[in-house]
Order: structure tokens, then C-alpha cells, then sequence
């Protein structure tokens, strides 16, 4: 499945803008066959540009039930709560990093990693 997010991701991404390039992606593995991932690109210095895709979910366009047959996704999900933690890491750690630093730190904002784990209800 991660290859195949992987193979899949450069149709995700925009054309460059000028914005440090940067993006983050979440890679989700749902209970039933589908799998879903999420790329988020920092964009106009201080916005997130979102594009996903999804595999073995019929009710989202994919053709089977193989979660390695991703297909981009036309609607415009966020992501579901188990999918938003990360985005509340790489706002923070852009701001920090990127936007309110005299001299913005790309590398910083790269290394500054969210936790490894789950991301359960209760977090």
C-alpha cells in the first residue's frame, strides 16, 4: 500500500508557486479494504493546498477492493478525525519554522516531525 501511495503521489502535488517546497502526506488504512491518502503542500507562503486519493472504497469512485489501486478523489474531504492530527502539527511547526522567524528555516520545519503512533480518538 505505501508503494503505491508513493507511485501515485506526484499527480497530487501542484505545479511550484515560489513557497518553500514543502508538503506532508497522511497515509491511512482504513477497518474495511480502503486506504486513503491525504497531501497537503504548503502554497502562496501560508496556505495549504490538498489534493487525495483513495483505493478499494466504491463509494468514493475506486473501481475494486484493492487498497493499492489508488484513484485521485474529486470531492473535497479534509480528511476524517483521524486524519486531522497531523495538520495541526505541520500548521504549528510552519508558522514556528517558516513564517514568523526573521529568517525562515526550511530544514527545521522538515525535521520537525510528528509523533510516531496512532491517532486515536483519545489524543
Amino acid at each position: 500500500m505505501e508503494k503505491a501511495a508513493y507511485a501515485i503521489l506526484p499527480d497530487l502535488l501542484p505545479e511550484p508557486d515560489g513557497t518553500p517546497p514543502a508538503a506532508f502526506i497522511v497515509l491511512h488504512r482504513g477497518n474495511d479494504d480502503g486506504a486513503y491518502l491525504n497531501a497537503y503542500t504548503w502554497a502562496w507562503d501560508n496556505a495549504l493546498h490538498f489534493r487525495a486519493a483513495a483505493a478499494g472504497q466504491h463509494v468514493l469512485g475506486c473501481p475494486d477492493d484493492d487498497p493499492t489501486n489508488f484513484v485521485p478523489l474529486r470531492p473535497t474531504l479534509i480528511g476524517c478525525v483521524f486524519e486531522l492530527p497531523p495538520l495541526v502539527h505541520e500548521r504549528n511547526a510552519w508558522v514556528r519554522h517558516v513564517l514568523t522567524p526573521e529568517h525562515p528555516d526550511l530544514d527545521a520545519y522538515v525535521t520537525d516531525s510528528f509523533r510516531e503512533g496512532t491517532t486515536g480518538a483519545d489524543r
